[in-house]
């Protein structure tokens, strides 16, 4: 019995942990997904347990290198960015793998600010909006100043997508789409680290810049396995659409974030890009993507929440609910903003609480909740459009399956092309096909995506 060569991928998003098998032609032949509970830092946060995902990547990585039928030959790794691993001389984490959403003390960010340049100044040039940990650089500088005891055990700090491949290869590395992932380490008009990076001696503690197709030759049970150095999950997902598109495109990624991402944009990132919540991502070849998001998947789980318990439904009920043009129509009579957001930081208007009074339904508060998010989506996609001239707009993601959602976008979007597309592979494609770095045909979208063009609604307004 021959076996079939395939390329593997751990993919590693903050819930979901999942092992991709996919062979020459990037078709998927074997998956496997997690979760695994979450732990606590020292501080008491709750954060990813970095012991239990090395078991799991561990474990299931020998059970499927024993099966008979699959010949691995190489090894990849794609995964959330803004999160760091510092290890000691012996390779061993001396941290936990701290949360993102972690918060940093102000009168620190204050004295870092003071000290170079202005939040906006260097939030323009680093393409990182003040963020917390989310500016995963600024964890550095934090155990630096109030963890000297750890930072002075540093020898290296290690992007997660980069400490996944260490874990095979021994070889600590760095790479561009980890390190442009609003880190807050990265000049984009210098295209080199900042210079308080340098001033700071944190660039001591980074190992060596590689491309991200770059891979290390290895054996692992015996077995020659190619290990790819990881990818931050955001330009993976990208990675196919540019690999097969010449043409300039937008692509909204929609799930725990919604990230417009534009890889044709020129300009350089202004201080009211800044404050309008704008990035910049690197591509593979340390080239920028305009980006602009915001946290619409968090926010609507908490909301839909609330609506369940408002209306006694159980929750999952909202996936069911449909489009309704009279519903919609009736709403935007008489616009106005009803929901008390939590985790949106985009201006709008503030309210005290929640007000669901005015919504007898369940279906009427939910396409309510969708409106006014669609607001905020209407401006991010602009926002990361800017000149660019773009006409073409791909959705994918989990809201993909949100019918309210992607009606808005049909209304809201009419004069683009507005194709959604479904890979459940996401992220994992993408790092499958950079370490394989072989040619893509323009129809590999098509193929592979299930891409389906939303139609304009010709909305009936007696």
């Amino acid at each position: 019995m021959s076996k079939t060569k395939v390329t593997a991928v751990f993919d590693i998003g903050k819930t979901n942990k999942k092992f991709f098998l996919f062979d020459k032609k990037y078709r998927e032949v074997f998956r496997e997904y997690t979760r695994l509970a979450e732990t606590r830092d020292e501080d008491g946060y709750p954060t990813e347990d970095l012991s239990a995902l090395k078991r799991w990547i561990k474990t299931i990585f020998d059970e499927v290198l024993d099966r008979d039928e699959y010949e691995i030959k190489a090894v990849n790794f794609s995964s959330y960015g803004a999160s760091l691993v510092h290890l000691d001389h012996r390779g061993k984490a001396l941290t936990p793998l701290y949360n993102y959403t972690k918060s940093i003390d102000r009168a620190l960010t204050d004295e870092f600010y003071d000290k170079y340049g202005g939040e906006l100044t260097i939030a323009s040039e680093t393409a990182s909006p003040q963020s917390g940990f989310l500016n995963s650089g600024m964890q550095l500088y934090w155990l630096k100043k109030r963890r000297p005891e750890i930072f002075s055990k540093i020898k290296y700090t290690l992007h997660l997508p980069q400490y996944l491949s260490y874990l095979f290869t021994g070889i600590p590395v760095s790479e561009y789409t980890s390190i442009g992932c609003h880190t807050n380490l990265w000049d984009y008009n210098k295209k080199d680290y900042h210079r308080w990076v340098y001033e700071e001696g944190i660039d001591k503690l980074l190992p060596p810049i590689v491309p991200t197709a770059s891979s290390l030759n290895t054996t692992y049970r015996g077995k020659k396995l190619k290990i790819g150095v990881g990818i931050h999950d955001s330009s993976s997902a990208l990675l196919p659409y540019i690999l097969s598109k010449d043409t300039p495109f937008l692509l909204l990624s929609t799930g725990t974030w919604s990230i417009s991402l534009n890889p044709f944009s020129k300009e350089k990132l202004s201080k009211e890009d800044i404050k309008e919540n704008c990035l910049c991502y690197l591509r593979i070849d340390g080239k920028p993507v305009k980006a602009s998001r915001f946290f619409m998947g968090n926010e609507y789980r908490l909301q839909v929440e609330k609506l369940g318990k408002y209306y006694n439904k159980e929750y999952g009920y909202h996936r069911n609910v449909r489009f309704d043009q009279e519903l919609y129509l009736k709403l935007i009579k008489n616009s106005s903003i009803y929901f008390k957001f939590e985790g949106i930081s985009l201006r709008r208007k503030r309210l005290e609480k929640t007000d669901l009074k005015p919504f007898d339904t369940f279906e009427e508060a939910f396409h309510q909740l969708m409106i006014e998010l669609m607001e905020l989506q209407i401006h991010t996609i602009k926002n990361a459009i800017g000149k660019s001239g773009i006409k073409t707009i791909y959705i994918d993601g989990g809201f993909t399956d949100n019918d309210v959602f992607m009606k808005l976008m049909a209304i809201h979007f009419s004069e683009f092309k507005v194709l959604s597309t479904r890979s459940p592979l996401g992220s994992a494609l993408g790092a499958s096909m950079v370490i394989s770095n072989k040619k893509v045909k323009d129809t590999f979208l098509k193929e592979n995506y299930q891409m389906k063009k939303l139609l304009p609604l010709m909305l009936n307004q007696e």
